[in-house]
């Protein structure tokens, strides 16, 4: 076997590269959302044996909507790739083209094995070039051929080096072999199928068998003409070795999936749920249709389901001389290679083993798999093309005459075909691009019409997206996921009655409950979103909620295992005012999925609903173990802990704020709340600093405003207070209490009675019942020495509060100065009289403000923005992904912010201080009002 040299490893290589570099450009599309970035697996906060107790998409395989794909070592490489770049997908596309290059240098060693030196070359060049691997190379889910191939091509590799050159076995390689098919089946299904190849090499190449002297020495044997060959003892007990070991793995794979098959609708594959002989007779045709992909890979695209491909009805559709065709050509070279014993008979049955064996998993043929055709699943199948071909130009070349023209066409083949591949890189760069591309090639597939109203959707074009969405009910009338998508969009064109029109199509489209039968074999399970959907609209009118109720329970009775349905309903039922239902909704759904984060915050707001905030902690702490940087669960764990009074618990609510802020630097909340945690503690310059950025990021942030402006005035900074409290006026003219510190501010530092007289009624102006303003303005009347003015201004307020006995001490005070002035024969208004130096602040306005008014502790502002989400993405309730549905709706944003407020006893404590030092300037404000 003649090795690869350094050359051929790096003419192999820069041509990978100069095909698919512009492939780094690419995004993440397609099934690249699910697997990427919706797939929890890839998050260094989950457990790493997640990976081996999950399918492909993150989904517990013991689920019933698992896809049943297994490939937990292509997982781990997507998990790598986190590490070290999170969603950067340029890093998942480089890595993806280094493995086809591996692949393709691996290859080339194999080709060695059946080719020589130029036309071994020639194989691995047509293969690094082909255009049909740009679905596996360039979309990022490809890898799992990628890795599959390469664990494929080294145990055969592996199992070449089993027989020593005195024709005994050499066991570790054997060893090794069975090692790499388990590696290879760990990164997809179809790496089994490389134990069909070493069995054919081991018969047809390695012992030199044909299928003559097959039949022959079987018929000796069995006469009893002859014992068993040593040759053949060997070659049996290698390949009873090899058998073994694929039936245990197979046992393990049956296990892994629960001897359950996935769910698969008429959508993915239609012919599946055909009768016979019409699914027969599309699965054979099928094919020809894959085999026309390799020779002419023109016209691709990424989905080929639905109504791409028509079914093939009748024995008389002219289709079906296609496939007999196919089958011809297959059984001649199957009869070329199996009768003769010369290398060329060796190179083609080792060709068509490479196209046959690992091709069969996905062929249709024995199993349905959730596809029509899947560009990706020809990747191992188009090395054995390759080698044909390859085959087939030594054989033409080996022809003087045509020696020349052959190289030509090798040249042509290999520029074309690389352009081609180049080109077909754009098309993955982004949704958008990659459907319409699709949608040139074929016009009769609904999903490409709803997957290009997805992508508009994205771009927040919902007029365009609806267009293609009713496209998609056109096409495929009967398409559930295409009038969902519809009901979405009117929804977010704001056309309730045309959104609701559309979720009862859908809804009209499921498939009726038949006694006796599991519904969930019937119906895909995005489907039942349809309900969710349907709920999640009508629930907005609050006469309806008993029915959007209705229909989360019948999504339940379809399928007791719908976690979303458990998870909207308890949004629901926290709406009707039903906390203990709403709980028991989210304990069930944690029994279905105790691992998600998002379901325990959900509960933890059920639970301060149901004012049991230690409780409420405890569910936001176990979302935080789940997902440490789950923004909600930071943001409200941190404010319970603020609101709890407890000092204990500030620096840890400190840490979780400045966690929050890193996630969310440009949201004005955390900020503001780190202010408010800094004033608790006395923690003036750190407060100021919060609000100031707080303030920075959202002008005439009102609490934010208000509370710096208290802050100066706590610390005798009343000059700074007073801009502060202006730009919060300008902001909310009619805010009361900066009205109130302003006035306050203004007559006791300012000595500007005129001004605090404007602030005082205004506030009166608003709101004329308003006694803190009234009597701050009786106040003022008496600054000004107006007596009766204010004599009458204390009565009105005794009227407003006849129990407030200090507004009763002060008109008394006022009755007696103003008898006294009469007896002395002053006068008892004097326009201008300025008043005392020690004249106090009115109504203990400050004390009071801070002692009960600190604005803004329970901001609402922070939580889960409700709303339909597309399938390509998850809210933070869980949502699902396919077939176009809505995702549903997390807790509203006004549950963030509903605390139930409680003082500590430092508070409480500093409030009765606060008190008695008013009461106290109360004493000094009667001792002015009865003095000189």
């Amino acid at each position: 076997m003649a090795v690869v040299s350094w050359k051929e490893i790096l003419l192999v290589t820069g041509l990978v590269v100069g095909c698919y570099w512009n492939s780094l450009s690419c995004g993440f599309v397609f099934d690249d959302v699910s697997a990427i970035l919706d797939n929890k697996d890839l998050r260094p906060s989950t457990p790493l044996g997640n990976l081996f107790l999950n399918d492909f998409w993150g989904t517990p395989m013991a689920e019933e909507r698992s896809h049943k794909s297994y490939r937990p070592l292509t997982v781990l490489t997507f998990r790598l790739n986190y590490v070290f770049s999170e969603l950067s997908a340029a890093s998942y596309h480089l890595l993806n083209v280094m493995l086809h290059a591996v692949v393709c240098v691996l290859f080339l060693r194999v080709c060695r094995l059946f080719l020589d030196r130029t036309f071994s070359l020639l194989a691995a060049l047509l293969f690094a070039v082909h255009p049909v691997h740009t679905e596996a190379v360039t979309g990022v889910v490809g890898r799992a051929e990628l890795l599959s191939s390469i664990f494929l091509l080294a145990a055969f590799l592996a199992y070449t080096k089993s027989t020593s050159a005195d024709h005994a076995i050499v066991w570790p390689p054997i060893a090794l072999t069975v090692v790499l098919v388990a590696s290879a089946t760990l990164c997809k299904e179809q790496g089994i199928t490389v134990v069909g190849i070493c069995c054919v090499y081991e018969v047809f190449v390695a012992q030199g068998f044909t299928l003559p002297m097959l039949l022959d020495t079987l018929r000796q044997i069995l006469q009893g003409k002859d014992g068993f060959p040593y040759a053949v003892l060997q070659t049996l007990l290698k390949l009873i070795v090899l058998v073994i070991s694929t039936l245990l793995l197979v046992i393990i794979r049956v296990q892994v999936i629960q001897s359950q098959l996935p769910v698969f609708t008429r959508f993915d594959n239609p012919a599946a749920v055909s009768p016979t002989p019409t699914r027969q007779l599309t699965f054979n045709y099928l094919l020809p249709v894959n085999a026309w992909l390799l020779l002419n890979p023109s016209e691709l695209c990424c989905d080929w389901t639905m109504g791409t491909i028509p079914l093939v009805e009748s024995v008389l559709d002219l289709r079906n001389l296609v496939t007999v065709s196919f089958y011809t050509f297959l059984c001649l070279l199957a009869h070329y290679s199996l009768r003769y014993r010369h290398s060329s008979a060796k190179t083609v049955i080792m060709a068509l083993s490479l196209i046959v064996l690992p091709f069969i998993p996905a062929s249709n043929l024995f199993f349905p798999v959730g596809f029509v055709v899947a560009e990706r699943v020809l990747y191992v199948p188009s090395m054995g093309f390759c080698v044909l071909v390859a085959h087939g130009f030594k054989i033409v070349s080996n022809k003087g005459q045509l020696k020349k023209l052959s190289k030509v066409m090798i040249g042509v083949l290999l520029t074309t075909h690389a352009a081609k591949t180049f080109n077909r890189n754009w098309d993955w760069e982004s949704e958008y691009t990659l459907f319409t591309s699709a949608l040139k090639v074929n016009k009769n597939n609904a999903k490409l019409w709803n997957n290009v109203g997805h992508a508009l959707e994205n771009q927040n074009n919902y007029a365009m997206a609806l267009r293609y969405f009713l496209q998609a009910t056109r096409v495929q009338p009967d398409d559930i996921g295409a009038h969902m998508n519809v009901g979405r969009t009117y929804k977010n064109l704001n056309k309730s009655k045309e959104a609701e029109e559309a979720y009862l199509v859908a809804k009209s489209l499921m498939p009726q409950v038949i006694p006796g039968k599991k519904y969930a074999t019937r119906v895909a399970p995005n489907h039942l979103n349809v309900y969710i959907n349907l709920a999640n609209l009508i629930r907005a009118n609050d006469s309806r909620l008993e029915e959007a109720d209705q229909l989360y329970r019948q999504a339940i009775s379809m399928r007791p295992d719908f976690k979303q349905a458990y998870i909207s309903r308890g949004e629901l039922l926290l709406k009707m005012n039903k906390p203990t239902e709403a709980r028991d909704a989210y304990l069930r759904a944690l029994e279905l999925d105790a691992t998600n984060a998002d379901l325990w915050y959900n509960l933890a707001i059920v639970n301060i609903e149901m004012k049991d905030p230690s409780e409420a902690l405890k569910n936001f702490n176990h979302a935080l173990e789940l997902n440490p940087r789950h923004k909600l669960a930071l943001f409200n764990s941190a404010l319970l802990m603020q609101e709890s009074g407890e000092p204990r618990f500030w620096p840890e609510a400190n840490r979780r704020f400045l966690t929050y802020v890193e996630e969310e630097p440009d949201d004005a909340n955390g900020y503001f709340n780190l202010g408010m945690l800094a004033m608790d503690a006395n923690e003036n310059a750190a407060a100021e600093r919060w609000m100031r950025k707080a303030i920075g990021l959202q002008a005439g942030f009102r609490s934010a405003l208000f509370n710096l402006a208290l802050l100066y005035s706590q610390s005798k900074r009343e000059v700074d207070a007073l801009p502060v409290l202006d730009e919060l006026l300008r902001h909310h003219p009619e805010h009361v209490k900066g009205l109130i510190l302003k006035g306050d501010i203004l007559m006791n530092h300012k000595k500007d009675t005129r001004g605090a007289k404007a602030c005082f009624e205004r506030i009166l102006h608003m709101d004329p019942t308003n006694v803190q303003g009234k009597h701050n303005l009786c106040v003022v009347y008496f600054e000004e020495r107006d007596l009766p003015r204010a004599e009458r201004c204390l009565e009105e307020t005794l009227a407003l509060a006849p129990n407030e006995e200090y507004v009763r001490r002060h008109l008394t005070i006022v009755r007696n100065k103003m008898a006294a002035m009469s007896a002395a024969g002053e006068p008892l208004s004097r326009e201008g009289a300025g008043g005392s130096a020690k004249e106090e602040k009115p109504q203990e306005a400050e004390e009071e403000i801070a002692a009960s008014e600190k604005e803004g502790r329970a901001v609402g502002a922070v939580g889960t923005g409700a709303g339909d989400e597309k399938n390509a993405r998850k809210s933070s309730a869980e949502g699902l992904r396919g077939g176009g549905a809505d995702q549903t709706e997390p807790l509203d944003s006004t549950q963030a912010g509903k605390r139930t407020k409680g003082k500590s006893t430092k508070e409480i404590n500093d409030i009765e201080e606060k008190r008695a030092a008013a009461l106290k300037r109360l004493e000094e404000i009667e001792r002015i009002l009865s003095g000189d």
